[in-house]
């Protein structure tokens, strides 16, 4: 059959083409087609008892107005949008934009970025054009099929994971869970450290629209997968919600920056039934693979862990597959992996050597000074931190350290740098206020737009003023409410 067009009526009344092809693509609810200039996607489902179900039909509702984080409140999203806050997070979700109700219900979907779907030179030896870049092209042993650029590095993975758990931050911020998020439901791109959360109808509302799938293979959360072969109705059912959600973060971060599964190692559960032992692996048995007290599921050829990304990141993974492995209240929120990610990100140092595959590495310790993925020695001669600290409420003239910025020449420094009060979320202020160089030999701050920062002697130092640096330096970034103490520290490389 040659394609066709074909007009779908929007619940707004509204009509939009559409092509009719065969054999669609075709997911695990719904077929899908493109407009004629394929900047939407129309879908319908493939079972005639889904589409006609009226409480997949209200989800769908409440999902594309009051809970829509793409939408402004203004214009009937979720509450607290704003029009920028709207923009943002429509870059960050496949957001459904309205209802099909003509020739049948359905919904309608912006198509991804050209940026998430392969091209003819993604691959050396085999034909991905065309194809949606699912993570676990980059996370397994897929990556061998890749051309090296498409691979991209660890400051790119890590920016995926900071602005994955943003987005599943807002999603439970608006009272929703995603319940299959996983490597299908989540497009990357490591070229430039971007991605975009899909299949968003089959959202969670807690108390109102239950979940519609278990998960997928790898990302369910034990707890879940324990208790599949139960009754939907039995009370000792656990359903997906945004505790699942968080295994399901922690398991797509972990992947991203180690490009392995957290819990598929060489432990055997089941020596019978290999179909068991993979129930068992990923279920009641599932064990950490960097597990510090049980190391039955280590593989031996761990020569970059968790311990390497620096103390902050390691202790969320622990909380997610120790802690959290089979106690969901204690896996670490969305917010939470957002904050620490945003604080490792400030240690993210280059690797000086050309032949490094992952081109960074977090030097966390001014004493470890090898990267740990070529074991490089870093080129610099000495190493520069700016070490923030935080005023103890109400305690005055006590601090607490806050965070570190590795210092190379020309760091550039946010209002987050000066002021706790500040975050680097979707609302913050990115106008660089200062920025830290090296001049002859010697370390400077340079003041661009920041108000309120202070001299080691306790001066104001206006816009275009500078602040020398040196070993033990320590001054007010902000003189103000919620403002953070700097010190210096300029430890020699041996």
């Amino acid at each position: 059959m040659a394609d066709k067009l074909a007009e779908a009526t929007l619940a707004s009344g509204k009509r939009i083409p559409y092509v009719i092809t065969d054999n669609p693509p075709r997911g695990g609810m719904k077929y899908t087609y493109f407009a004629p200039d394929k900047s939407y996607v129309v879908q319908f489902f493939n079972d005639p008892e889904d589409a006609a179900d009226p409480n997949i039909q209200s989800r769908i509702e409440a999902i594309i107005s009051r809970y829509n984080p793409t939408l402004p409140e203004s214009k009937g999203g979720a509450k607290g949008n704003d029009e920028r806050i709207a923009a943002y997070f429509a870059g960050r979700f496949c957001w459904p934009t309205g209802i099909v109700v003509d020739p049948e219900f359905g919904i309608v979907c912006p198509t991804y970025p050209k940026s998430f779907f392969f091209d003819e030179s993604s691959s050396p030896v085999i034909n991905l054009k065309g194809k949606d870049k699912k993570s676990n092209w980059f996370t397994s042993k897929n990556r061998r099929y890749l051309a090296p650029h498409e691979l991209g590095d660890l400051r790119s993975m890590m920016q995926m994971s900071l602005l994955l758990a943003r987005s599943i931050r807002r999603l439970h911020q608006a009272g929703l869970a995603h319940s299959d998020l996983s490597n299908n439901n989540v497009l990357i791109d490591p070229k430039t450290g971007n991605c975009v959360v899909i299949d968003i109808d089959s959202l969670v509302v807690p108390g109102l629209y239950p979940p519609e799938v278990a998960g997928t293979r790898g990302y369910i959360a034990p707890e879940v997968l324990e208790s599949l072969n139960l009754d939907m109705n039995d009370p000792n059912r656990i359903s997906p919600s945004s505790y699942t959600d968080l295994h399901a973060l922690g398991v797509l971060i972990y992947e991203y920056l180690f490009l392995r599964h957290p819990l598929i190692g060489p432990k055997i559960y089941d020596m019978d039934s290999a179909e068991n032992d993979d129930y068992l692996a990923l279920g009641s048995k599932a064990t950490f693979i960097e597990n510090p007290d049980d190391t039955s599921n280590r593989p031996k050829d761990l020569y970059v862990t968790i311990k390497d990304l620096g103390p902050i990141l390691e202790k969320l993974f622990l909380r997610t597959f120790v802690d959290g492995l089979h106690n969901p209240e204690y896996r670490p929120t969305a917010m939470e992996w957002e904050r620490g990610l945003v604080k490792t990100w400030d240690l993210l140092h280059h690797c000086s050597n050309p032949s490094c595959e992952q081109k960074w590495f977090v030097l966390y310790d001014s004493s470890v000074t090898k990267c740990p993925y070529c074991g490089h020695r870093i080129a610099e001669k000495e190493i520069v931190r700016l070490k923030l600290k935080q005023e103890i409420r109400g305690h005055e003239g006590q601090w607490r350290d806050y965070a570190e910025v590795d210092v190379v020449n020309n760091t550039p420094l946010f209002k987050w740098h000066f002021q706790s009060s500040v975050f680097p979320d979707e609302k913050a202020d990115k106008t660089l206020q200062a920025y830290i160089c090296r001049h002859n030999g010697e370390w400077f701050l340079i003041n661009r737009n920041a108000d309120g920062l202070m001299s080691p002697e306790g001066n104001s130092v206006p816009s275009g003023q500078a602040i020398k640096l040196y070993d033990g330096a320590v001054f007010r970034m902000y003189r103000g409410e919620r403002g953070l103490l700097a010190e210096i520290s300029i430890t020699k490389v041996r």
